[in-house]
């Protein structure tokens, strides 16, 4: 439901219709937004629509590089339309001046827009509540609106990084039926199927970086890049969990604290091994788990998807991951899995 923000303008509610159209233009525009994921950092990728009259006139997503930002690009396919028209924004418009442009509550204000609708207040103190005070000055009726769940899963790397200082972490893991990576003497390729490794690069072409463990990077010389045609060009920066160096074109993590010094990165998928899995788990910085289960066993000679983890009890085992979707890619089975606990 959308509700008002203390002292702005008041939103025209209309009926329980109304409500529902802001929640569906507002998961669309989440879904919008997700094309810019893994390629703005450290700014947010905002996905934004402008409607009038029922229909949409402009849309947008912040760019590579975070610039423009999405509504700046919706106002622009918008042209003169935009007057008059309701904006749908993932995040509550910037308020601050960059030198890379304008902020977006100033061009939105400039183009006579009569409503705008936010999934979610910026954190960001250089516009925390500022960006809809300035809306609201110029007469526009601001407020918050509903598919905030959609709004934050699509800009989940920014928000991890605003509230827990590093980026967020996708850990994969592609095994048999029987919790298997490897036969004995190594060979993995493949597990899965053609369909589950192409969800696989669509998870790299999502994130600014991928990480694996030493022993995966001298064993198997991965690559690491997206072979997706037309999605080659975001191949992620590629990292490697060593306390030693790492060869050209690599960078060197000792210790999974250590991502939270890197720079322009919101979103790491760690793909392997068993070590460098176990220890992001260890370390309680997996923020998120794609398991791809392919309808294969391996047996007790197969080597195992994760090493000690630390786990103590087996009480302390439950209660720490939830099932948030599942489907099937081709002969294999994917379960994602979120936290169930958010760290204090």
């Amino acid at each position: 439901m959308t509700t008002e923000l203390t002292g702005a303008t008041p939103l025209t509610r209309g009926s329980a219709d109304q409500a529902a159209i802001d929640d569906r233009y507002m998961a669309a525009a989440a879904a919008l937004g997700r094309r810019g994921r893994g390629q703005t950092a450290p700014n947010p990728n905002v996905g934004c629509l402008i409607v009038k009259d029922g229909l949409v006139v402009g849309r947008g997503w912040c760019q590579p590089g975070g610039r423009p930002h999405a509504e700046a690009m919706a106002l622009a396919e918008a042209g003169e339309r935009a007057r008059g028209a309701t904006v749908y924004t993932t995040l509550e418009p910037c308020a601050h001046q960059s030198p890379r442009g304008p902020h977006c509550s100033g061009l939105l204000a400039a183009a006579g827009v009569a409503r705008v609708v936010s999934g979610l207040r910026d954190p960001d103190p250089r516009t925390d509540g500022k960006g809809h005070d300035r809306l609201a000055a110029a007469g526009i009726r601001v407020g918050f609106g509903g598919a905030a769940a959609a709004c934050r899963r699509s800009m989940e790397g920014y928000f991890t990084q605003r509230r827990h200082g590093r980026p967020h972490v996708t850990l994969k893991l592609a095994t048999s039926l029987d919790g298997c990576i490897a036969m004995a003497n190594g060979e993995s390729r493949w597990i899965t199927g053609a369909a589950a490794r192409a969800h696989g690069h669509l998870q790299r072409a999502l994130s600014e970086a991928i990480l694996v463990g030493r022993g995966t990077l001298d064993a198997d010389a991965p690559r690491l890049d997206v072979r997706l045609p037309g999605l080659e060009p975001r191949s992620p920066r590629r990292l490697v969990l060593t306390r030693g160096s790492a060869p050209e074109g690599w960078t060197a993590i000792a210790a999974p604290q250590d991502i939270a010094a890197l720079s322009a990165v919101d979103h790491l998928l760690v793909e392997g091994g068993a070590g460098a899995a176990a220890a992001f788990l260890a370390a309680d910085m997996v923020d998120r788990l794609l398991l791809y289960r392919a309808p294969i066993l391996i047996g007790g000679g197969g080597r195992h998807a994760l090493g000690d983890i630390g786990l103590a009890r087996l009480a302390d085992a439950h209660g720490r991951w939830r099932l948030a979707d599942t489907w099937m890619l081709g002969s294999d089975r994917l379960e994602v899995y979120e936290r169930a606990l958010e760290q204090d």
